[in-house]
This record gives structure tokens, C-alpha cells and sequence, in this order.
């Protein structure tokens, strides 16, 4: 490991000019032409290391980005599957209010930590490894996709298919707090929406012929309160409740969104049949219940033995890597929930996702490309 850092130390600056070319070409998640003129410049990097790069054509969103580097040719055994994303949550103008910037040490910028620096990570691992001359021994593919940050909606098949192929899944999103730890599980996510149908009526002169929507979606979210059990991973949270027209009519419709998290699979299972099994509790209403996990649980089964091999290297480094469990949902997630081994939060050092602060620690980058490097050469 001790070489690898060696060749990528001197260079932490063309990693950070990389990287400010990347986060300079703005990709928002719902704009398609941006995400493909990004996806077009992370190409021909791809292309000058000699990978085979293939164009996942999409109509709506962003094209995927398939690069497979098999230096090994047909003695190559197995496959090993790195993830990442094109996208990001930033908006069309977010560069002119928060261009990148380099400030003590951090680079600023939307999509710095989330996850362009993890992109700029992939490319000088594999530099260095074709500079020690210790290519993997198992083919890899590099998938980058146009919209994790939306759900993962046209790239999720892909994403599947890939992992079906391969022995393990390293994620280049960011790591877990300024410590660098990588992220050995992540809670199912998802959204559940409860529509109540009521009966309209006047307010004032016929109140008892109506049924009220609103106060049947009220009566729900009492029930689903109990569901809530923050200790064991469980999480149950009415975001967003909309109902009525006029306050001197009884609502004839209401809805509530419900985000739902569960650290574990049959925690996930047992909430959405809990969802679908709610009955109307006023006489004449009625309820549709939509939606579920959009996303499985990553659990730590399916990453601690990637996590032990990566702990070792990183010790060979002198460094400590400790591990985290996450609310947040990931691409992993699925390739986890295949039964397929998969670390996450391999990307870069930082803080502040998804804010006008978002920034990466520079002197980091090398000794996260060092380790990615050292799992490809091993796994």
C-alpha cells in the first residue's frame, strides 16, 4: 500500500484540477443535456487509461457510463463492480453563487463531496496501479450513473445486472464524517402515500352529512406514530399532508407522504404490510395506500468482509478506517440486497452534502485512491 500512496501524493494537485474541471460542468439530476456533456468529459478520461467505454443511451434522463478495464484479458477471473453518479442535487446557476473554490486545505464547490470527488478518486487509483504495474486480477466495471440522487429510476436494471456478474461492489459515495469511515450499512428507504376520500358538505349547515378526509388522515397518523421505533432502525415520518379546499367545507379529500426507513430486511417487509393493511376508521371513508421501499436495506452482513480487507489495507497505510451505519440510501443498497458483498462510502473525506458548504478535504484524496486501489489489486 505504502507505494501506491507514494505515487499519488505528488499528485493531490492534478487530482484537485480534475476535480474542479468536474464540479465547472454542472450536472443536474433532471437536466439531460448538462448530465451528458459532463458524462462526455468523464468518458475520454476513461478512454485515455485504455478502458472499453460504452454509452448507456437513456431518453429522459443522463446516459450511464459503462467502463470496463480488463487488463487481464481472458485469464481474468470473476468481476469486481465500482459505483458511482454523474448527478447531482444542484440546480442550473448553482456555479454562479458557488463556484469552486480551493480554501485551507478543502475544495468547495456542488458535487465536490457528493460525488465528483469520488469520480476523481477511480481514475488515479487505476493510474496508480497501472503505474506499479500490479493490474487487478479480476476484470472491472466502472458504472456511473445519471441519477442516484432521483431514485436511480433508469439505471437501477443496470445496476442489478452488473452486480449479478460480479464478486463485490465498491461505492464511491462520500465517507462517513471527517474521520473518513466507510459505510458498512445503510437503512431501506422509501415513500408511502395514504389518500383518504371523505364526503363534502357544508360546514355550518349540513356538518353531518359530510366525512371528513382531514380527519381521517389524522386518526391514520396517530397509528403510524406507533410504528416509529428510532432504536431498532425504524423510522416512520408523515412529511408533507395536504387536504381541504375551504375552511367552511368538510374536506372531501386529504392525502399524507410518509418517508420510511428500516435498517433491516424483515423490518422493511413487516412496516410495508403494516401500511397496506390500514382500513378507514370513519364510517364512509375511504383509503388508497401507494408506494414502498424504493430502496432495500444495506445490511453489515453483506459488507464485512470487504470491510476487514479494507481495514488491513488502510492499517498498511498507518491509517485507522472505521466503520458506519447510515439512514441514507445508496445504489448499494441494491447490489447488497442481491446478496452480493458491497462496501460503501468509499469516495472522498468531507462535509456538508447537499449545502452551499459542500467541500472535500484535499490532502485525503490520494489516501482514499491508495485504498480503492489496494481492493481492486486484492479482491
Amino acid at each position: 500500500m505504502l507505494p501506491l500512496l507514494d505515487w499519488l501524493r505528488p499528485r493531490e494537485r492534478a487530482m484537485t484540477r480534475l476535480l474542479g474541471q468536474f464540479v465547472r460542468a454542472g450536472s443536474p439530476s433532471f437536466e439531460k443535456a448538462a448530465v451528458d456533456r459532463f458524462g462526455k468529459m468523464l468518458a475520454t478520461e476513461w478512454k485515455r487509461r485504455g478502458t472499453k467505454v460504452t454509452l448507456l443511451r437513456q431518453s429522459d434522463r443522463g446516459d450511464h457510463i459503462r467502463a470496463e478495464w480488463n487488463p487481464g484479458g481472458r485469464k481474468s477471473k470473476g468481476q469486481v463492480l465500482v459505483l458511482g453518479h454523474l448527478d447531482t442535487v444542484y440546480g442550473a446557476g448553482t456555479l454562479a453563487r458557488m463556484p469552486f473554490r480551493v480554501s485551507r486545505g478543502r475544495a468547495y464547490g456542488p458535487g465536490t463531496f457528493d460525488m465528483k470527488g469520488g469520480l476523481v478518486i477511480a481514475l488515479f487509483a487505476v493510474d496508480a496501479l497501472r503505474a506499479a504495474g500490479s493490474p487487478p486480477l479480476k476484470r472491472v466495471i466502472f458504472l456511473w450513473t445519471s441519477d442516484e440522487e432521483i431514485g436511480s429510476g433508469t439505471s437501477r436494471a443496470a445496476i442489478e445486472r452488473e452486480a449479478r456478474r460480479s464478486n463485490a461492489v465498491l461505492v464511491l459515495e462520500p465517507a462517513s464524517g471527517l474521520d473518513g469511515r466507510v459505510k458498512t450499512g445503510r437503512k431501506g428507504v422509501g415513500e408511502i402515500e395514504i389518500v383518504a376520500t371523505g364526503r363534502a358538505a357544508h360546514a355550518g349547515l349540513h356538518p353531518e352529512g359530510g366525512i371528513n378526509a382531514i380527519e381521517e388522515i389524522a386518526r391514520q397518523i396517530t397509528i403510524l406514530s406507533r410504528w416509529d421505533h428510532p432504536s431498532r432502525g425504524i423510522t416512520v415520518n408523515p412529511g408533507v399532508i395536504e387536504g381541504g379546499t375551504r375552511t367552511n367545507v368538510i374536506p372531501e379529500s386529504a392525502r399524507v407522504l410518509v418517508d420510511v426507513r428500516a435498517a433491516h430486511a424483515e423490518d422493511m417487509r413487516a412496516l410495508e404490510q403494516s401500511f397496506h393493511s390500514l382500513r378507514p376508521i370513519l364510517p364512509g371513508a375511504k383509503l388508497k395506500i401507494r408506494g414502498g421501499f424504493s430502496r432495500p436495506p444495506l445490511e453489515r452482513k453483506n459488507s464485512a468482509a470487504l470491510y476487514a480487507k479494507a481495514r488491513a489495507l488502510a492499517g498498511e497505510m498507518g491509517v485507522t478506517l472505521d466503520e458506519a451505519f447510515v439512514g441514507g440510501g445508496s445504489d448499494g443498497n441494491f447490489t447488497a440486497a442481491l446478496d452480493v458483498p458491497t462496501l460503501d462510502g468509499l469516495g472522498a473525506v468531507g462535509e456538508g452534502a447537499h449545502s452551499p458548504e459542500e467541500n472535500i478535504v484535499i490532502h485525503k484524496l490520494p489516501e482514499r485512491a491508495a485504498l480503492l486501489a489496494g481492493l481492486l489489486a486484492s479482491i
